[in-house]
């Protein structure tokens, strides 16, 4: 199979499969993203895909506090 089939010219999601989005800031924990962002990535032309990937290295993500590293901090 040819993967090149596969592949956009323009810039790919940024996902990193961990997917949990932070309540208050409605960001997710893995790639930085807003729920509407991420549920609107598909319909994105390339200008307003880079646009989000250039805003990402500026936001802040709180860290989830539960499980096992929850417990290691206290």
């Amino acid at each position: 199979m040819n993967d090149a089939v596969w592949t956009r010219p323009e810039p790919q999601s940024p996902c990193v499969k961990i997917c949990v989005i932070h309540p208050q800031s409605r960001l997710c924990t893995g790639c930085k993203r807003t729920i509407d962002e991420i549920a609107a990535w598909g319909r994105m032309d390339a200008a307003a895909r880079q646009a989000v990937l250039d805003d990402l290295p500026n936001r802040v993500v709180a860290t989830r506090r539960g499980g096992r590293a929850g417990r290691l901090r206290d």
